[in-house]
């Protein structure tokens, strides 16, 4: 598992690799939080791509940084969530939150 921030000027990408479980929930958000923390982001992009899998806990983490990210007046943005994820993420209905990219 692994949390990669990209970007500048208040446009970042974090791309998340690896579970997204209950054991690595915690490490990710703190990671997630630095960076948004220290960029201030006006768009954030938290791309899923090489998440090979993901539980209930990646629905808390996604909500938070979704919640850091507006309380900061930005937009966020799900991208190339893989299936499981997909479907873990839109049975919670986040898909009507926040903007995907398939």
């Amino acid at each position: 598992m692994s949390v990669t921030c990209t970007g500048g000027d208040r446009v970042f990408t974090a791309s998340v690799s690896g579970e997204v479980d209950h054991h690595r929930a915690r490490r990710i958000m703190e990671e997630l939080e630095q960076a948004i923390d220290g960029g201030a982001p006006r768009q954030f992009t938290l791309d899923l791509s090489e998440v090979t899998f993901m539980d209930s806990s990646g629905i808390a983490v996604v909500l938070r940084v979704y919640r850091r990210v507006r309380a900061l007046g930005g937009e966020m943005i799900v991208a190339h969530p893989p299936a499981q994820a997909a479907k873990v993420l839109k049975a919670a209905g986040i898909d009507r939150l926040i903007r995907f990219l398939e």
